[in-house]
């Protein structure tokens, strides 16, 4: 028999983590070898338990999940990466492949797909949804800027991070903290956001923050 490949989980939602361990171990070639919450632990039990793929989240306490994508391609470069997040596709999915991912899958996609994903990767493909496939496709032929609707689109992975944080209402320093910089590093941040977004001042940014999480958040 051929072995299992071994799938690392890292999301710092128990029940997801329990859903798709309880899929995953139920699979005759697939087994769970880790469940973490965060990126730093994420990048401790790759270093003592090799994986062939991981299933990642984009946001979770102690790190952001693409920054963990880059992380771990240097480190662990011929580990298989996918994303399983509740964030839009549209904003994240392209980002994740530039970081380093194989797949982009939403939460609420159904569970198949999920199993899907999982073996094309393995199996040395990309995996996206259709319509996600389509409008990267769609951008290649005509060479045009992406069509995200706002300048949002036009953020570093850092700096959609930031306003992330900034529409979830942390502070400067909380965003500091969290992401383990200076709080000099995330007011650069939000200088540059400004400029992209072209909002006059620091509550402008945050009514912008906050609009933009909330819209994200309805079902």
């Amino acid at each position: 028999m051929q072995p299992k490949a071994k799938v690392l989980l890292v999301d710092d939602h128990p029940l997801v983590r329990e859903w798709l361990g309880t899929l995953i171990n139920q699979q005759p070639d697939l087994e769970v070898c880790g469940e973490v919450a965060n990126a730093p632990q994420a990048l401790g039990h790759l270093a003592a338990h090799p994986a062939d793929i991981a299933i990642v989240d984009i946001s979770m306490d102690g790190g952001s999940g693409l920054e963990l994508i880059k992380s771990v391609k240097i480190a662990h470069p011929h580990l298989r990466v996918i994303v399983l997040s509740m964030h839009d596709e549209e904003m994240y999915a392209e980002r994740a492949l530039r970081a380093g991912a194989r797949g982009y899958i939403m939460k609420r996609e159904a569970t198949k797909r999920v199993l899907e994903a999982i073996r094309a990767v393995l199996a040395g493909r990309l995996y996206l949804s259709d319509k996600m496939t389509a409008a990267m496709a769609e951008r290649f032929v005509e060479r045009g800027p992406r069509p995200a609707g706002s300048r949002i689109a036009e953020l570093s992975d850092r700096e959609l991070e930031v306003f992330e944080l900034l529409g979830r209402g942390q502070s400067t320093r909380q965003i500091a903290d969290d992401l383990h910089v200076s709080f000099k590093t995330v007011q650069a941040f939000c200088a540059r956001i400004k400029e992209k977004l072209q909002v006059a001042n620091a509550t402008e940014l945050l009514v912008e923050a906050v609009r933009w999480h909330d819209r994200r958040e309805r079902p």
